[in-house]
C-alpha cells in the first residue's frame, strides 16, 4: 500500500533534510564541542568527544528528518553554530 501524498515532502525538501542532518549536524556538534572546550578543559573534552560527538549528531541527524521544512531546519543549526561558535571568535 502506498504512503499518503499529503505526508511525503518533495525532492528539493528531502535534499534540504538530509543535507541539513548531515553536515549541518557535523557543524552544530563541531561548534558544541568547541564551546564545551572553553568551559572544561581541552584534555578532558578531547577524551569524551568522540562518544558525544556521534551521539549528538546522530540525534541532530534524526531531528533534521523530522522537521517539515527542510529551510527551518537549515536556518536551527546555522543559528546555533554561530552562536556556539561565539565564544571562539570573540577569544581572537
Amino acid at each position: 500500500m502506498p504512503a499518503n501524498k499529503k505526508y511525503l515532502s518533495t525532492p528539493f525538501q528531502r535534499f534540504l533534510k538530509i543535507t541539513a542532518g548531515f553536515v549541518g549536524g557535523y557543524i552544530v556538534m563541531l561548534s558544541f564541542h568547541v564551546l564545551v572546550t572553553h568551559i572544561f578543559e581541552k584534555k578532558d573534552v578531547v577524551a569524551t568527544a568522540c562518544l558525544t560527538g556521534y551521539l549528538l549528531w546522530a540525534i541532530l541527524l534524526l531531528l533534521a528528518f523530522l522537521a517539515r521544512n527542510g529551510w527551518k531546519i537549515w536556518g536551527i543549526y546555522l543559528l546555533l553554530a554561530a552562536i556556539f561558535s561565539l565564544p571562539y571568535f570573540f577569544k581572537m
